[in-house]
């Protein structure tokens, strides 16, 4: 056998050094369990372990391996992230299997047993920080079960025959009340009564002394029986009952090491409130941590499921909770109150200074905890519900843990230990799956494993593609507790009409999450209210705010309100899509105009209907408002698209064009005009078509797409020609000079110079200026410097009257370049540093990154060698974040020589 409790060995058997010893240790106390190998490390070396340790922690793991194959049925394997211990010839684990056995029959026999076991104090011969606290776990251990033992001694008529041990006993624990309430029996059952009364002054005076408290209800309660002779001690149970009540430990737990380790922190913070989602894992974890912290709480554990999200119950009443606790606590139904605030006064008397932890499963609301919880912190309790449970925090300092998925490597753990790593190794690709899909959600986790395991010759590859196909389905069964979707519907039984019906619509808005103005409009309310309901559903845990002011559903929480939602009527539905759809084309429309305040006019006109907007008051809240919207801004073009609101398809990629400019999202830009593409094809409208196709070039352009990109543009040249739309024609112009720009300079000045004369000819000096700015860019291409400096000099007053920064920054770099051309390096470094500095201001990434790289050549140029090197540094980072081949090759090349 392997012993723990004494000094770690194994008989005969050689078991090597205190650290090999102590991985054993490690494995055995969670032994049938897997444990990372990141924690078996912390628990032998400590936090601040050395790198080296993970390999020599495999080396001692192999070695043990050896030594305890001949240990009756002990093996080490090795399990996805860490290593697990099987068989049962350890001595804890008999201790620990005696003792529940105990609470069933022949408790005196089978804790005599168990305690038999102990041979010293519990792992000898090891030392460390995790050495010594599972030390002192297993010490709490022992004694509650020794106190267990003298209970059932007691229970069985004996007493005199306890005193000299209960007479050692108090004298190491003097403020232990149960083991003081155990000697006052014995030395009254021993004939001893003045000495029980005497034993109870003095450990009275102490309890003021020491603690400043008195004894507790029950002590007190015994001291009166014994001082009036009650002729029940000769014989009755008078020790009061130590409550076992915790449901079995999960059978299957991984990862939430930060939370547990929150949770030991009951020491100091006596009440700790879970919050989550439905099926997140909240009762596991308050279950784990109690069972693994029983022995910290001799008095007994009580457990209270308070079915404030059950399917068919209501929340149980603070009244009826404290009903069961007390009739836990061995009070006679007689001598229960009727009155719920009596009952409570009650409970906190009887818990007084005893150590006992309380667990209140599935709470609904604050007030229905507080009237539970004890008077004093030597009961830990820990609450777990769906709400955030705010006043529990804010009037009763609780400890807040709210409880998110499983990361990828403990979801990974998860199915591990469910299906056997074979299984997941044999496909590794469904596997992956089936992870992603379940997105750490535990109960989806548990209900995967259960289909793989009741379907035995099931490919995983079958499961994962069922899941794809219809997941909420998948993840149903007519088991309400094993059933995701009903044990999500049990959170919106606690919900009114009204947050159930926008509960419903946010699942259905497009993109990952959403802003307030966004949700404004989508649920057709005033800010206020919107801002009330979105912050109902995240305290009930259907919504969280991973940025804040947005608000996130999980991915199969967000699927499930899709199935909610098609309970609504379908206008509804078809009002809240219209109202947000038209919101994102606003907003962007406003936002676009303040950061390209000469942007080229629509061809569509779209009239939407009343949409609230946020003030959008410079170039920054416009750029940070497309950063937090751009995903939903893309959904939402495939929703309309979907909708068959091709108006609203086609103008959201208009209107994302200046920013998907500014960012370089080159490949994101040409989608969105790929499905603007689909949309046009159905408004019938010329200029729309020949701006389709214009701006479609345009984002082939900065793929280095050249031929396709002037394929577009002509077709654009000719839509624009035939329906003599002369602000568009010169659109096209001046974008068939951008895309002739590289290839043929000289051809492309032509293009800028048409476009500068149509420009001209409709009054817009505003368009005139970007194209005297192309001109300049074209005419020191061909080596015409002081054409190229007119142009650009006169693009920059322009430009800088106008307000357009972008403009700006452009025309300064190709100051640059001419004056880089002509010698002037100064000249030009000055001008290039100008132009970074908008671009920065700005977040024009693409600009940014064309700016330091030509910036780069003239700082060599002055022999400024170790900064060229850092300006192409970044444009390289620049670069290679955005994906762009041939820049990052050509700058990588610049570095290199």
């Amino acid at each position: 056998m392997l012993r723990l409790l004494g000094e770690v060995s194994a008989g005969a058997v050689d078991l090597g050094p205190p650290r090999q010893r102590c991985v054993l240790a490690a494995l055995a106390v969670d032994a049938g369990k897997v444990v990372p190998v990141e924690r078996l490390v912390e628990r032998v070396w400590g936090v601040d372990a050395a790198p080296r340790s993970r390999t020599t922690l495999h080396s001692y793991v192999s070695r043990l391996r050896r030594a305890v194959a001949g240990i009756g049925g002990l093996e080490i394997a090795h399990r996805s992230g860490g290593y697990v211990l099987t068989g049962d010839a350890i001595d804890l684990l008999r201790f620990q299997d005696l003792r529940a056995r105990a609470r069933e029959g022949d408790a005196i026999g089978l804790l005599t047993q168990a305690l038999a076991l102990w041979r010293a104090e519990a792992l000898t011969g090891l030392d460390g920080e995790w050495v010594r606290e599972e030390r002192d776990r297993l010490e709490q251990e022992r004694l509650a079960a020794s106190n267990e033992l003298v209970d059932a001694r007691l229970a069985a008529g004996e007493g005199g025959e306890l005193v000299a041990e209960l007479s050692a006993r108090v004298a190491r624990h003097p403020l232990n009340e149960r083991v003081a309430g155990q000697y006052l029996v014995a030395l009254h059952r021993s004939g001893r009564s003045i000495d029980a009364l005497e034993h109870y002054r003095q450990v009275r005076e102490r309890l003021l002394a020491e603690l400043g408290t008195e004894p507790s209800a029950a002590l007190r309660e015994l001291h009166q029986r014994i001082l009036v002779a009650d002729p029940r001690l000769a014989a009755a149970r008078t020790i009061p009952v130590v409550p076992r009540q915790l449901p079995s430990e999960p059978a299957t737990f991984v990862g939430r090491r930060d939370e547990l380790d929150r949770l030991d922190a009951v020491r100091t913070a006596a009440v700790s409130a879970i919050a989550g989602t439905g099926g997140i894992g909240k009762t596991t974890l308050a279950l784990r941590w109690a069972h693994r912290h029983a022995g910290r709480f001799p008095d007994g554990q009580l457990f209270v499921d308070l079915r404030g999200f059950s399917p068919t119950e209501e929340p149980m009443t603070a009244g009826e909770a404290l009903g069961g606790l007390l009739h836990a606590l061995s009070v006679e139904p007689g001598r229960i109150p009727a009155c719920t605030q009596e009952r409570a006064a009650l409970f906190r008397s009887l818990v007084a200074g005893r150590r006992m932890v309380l667990v209140l499963d599935n709470a609904a609301c604050t007030d229905q905890v507080v009237p539970l919880l004890p008077g004093d912190d030597e009961c830990a309790v820990i609450i777990t519900s769906r709400n955030r449970l705010p006043g529990l925090i804010t009037r009763h300092a609780a400890q807040h843990l709210l409880l998110s998925e499983l990361t990828e490597a403990e979801g990974r753990a998860l199915l591990t230990d469910r299906l056997g790593a074979g299984r997941l190794e044999a496909e590794p690709l469904a596997t992956d799956r089936l992870i992603a899909v379940c997105g750490g959600f535990p109960l989806a986790l548990s209900i995967v494993a259960a289909h793989a395991q009741m379907r035995q010759g099931l490919p995983l590859a079958t499961l994962a593609a069922e899941l794809d196909e219809a997941v909420i389905d998948v993840l149903d069964s007519e088991e309400p507790s094993a059933s995701l979707p009903a044990v999500l519907s049990w959170s919106l039984r606690a919900l009114c009409p009204r947050l159930r019906d926008a509960f419903a619509l946010l699942g259905i808005a497009p993109g990952p999450d959403i802003g307030l103005a966004a949700s404004v409009n989508l649920l057709g309310v005033a800010p206020a209210r919107a801002r009330q309901v979105l912050r109902a559903l995240e305290e009930a845990s259907l919504l969280h705010q991973d940025v804040p002011g947005r608000w996130r559903m999980h991915d199969l929480v967000r699927a499930y309100a899709t199935t909610v939602a098609q309970d609504l009527p379908e206008r509804v539905r078809e009002d809240a899509s219209r109202r947000v759809l038209d919101h994102y084309v606003q907003a962007a429309r406003v936002a676009e105009e303040v950061m390209d305040q000469i942007c080229f006019p629509s061809p569509l006109d779209h009239v939407t209907g009343d949409v609230h907007l946020d003030p959008v008051p410079d170039d920054a809240t416009a750029q940070a408002w497309f950063e937090a919207e751009f995903a939903c801004l893309v959904a939402a073009q495939q929703c309309a698209l979907d909708q068959r609101r091709y108006a609203v398809t086609w103008l959201l990629a208009w209107h994302l064009h200046t920013f998907t400019v500014r960012r370089g999202l080159v490949r994101a830009r040409l989608t969105t005009w790929r499905l603007a593409a689909k949309a046009a094809g159905h408004l019938d409208d010329p200029a729309v078509l020949a701006n389709t196709e214009r701006m479609t070039g345009v984002a082939h352009i900065s793929l280095g797409h050249h031929e396709i990109a002037v394929e577009h543009l002509h077709r654009a040249l000719a839509l624009a020609e035939h329906c003599d739309d002369t602000v568009h024609l010169a659109g096209v112009h001046y974008s068939l000079g951008v895309a002739w720009g590289q290839q043929d300079p000289r051809q492309a000045l032509t293009h800028a110079r048409q476009a500068l004369e149509l420009y001209r000819a409709v009054g817009e000096p505003r368009w005139e200026a970007r194209a005297l700015a192309q001109m300049g860019w074209h005419a020191a291409a061909l080596g015409q410097l002081d054409a190229a400096r007119g142009y650009s000099r006169l693009a920059l007053t322009r430009h800088r009257r106008h307000g357009f920064r972008t403009g700006e920054a452009a025309v300064l770099t190709c100051l640059g370049l001419v004056a880089h051309r002509r010698g002037h390096y100064e000249e030009s470094a000055r001008h290039y540093e100008e132009s970074i500095a908008v671009v920065r201001e700005l977040g024009h990434l693409l600009g940014l990154a064309d700016g330091l790289e030509r910036l780069g050549h003239t700082l060599v140029a002055l022999g400024r060698h170790s900064r060229a090197e850092a300006v192409w540094r970044e444009a390289l980072g620049i670069y290679l974040h955005r994906g762009m081949k041939a820049e990052t090759e050509r700058v990588h090349d610049l570095l290199t020589r």
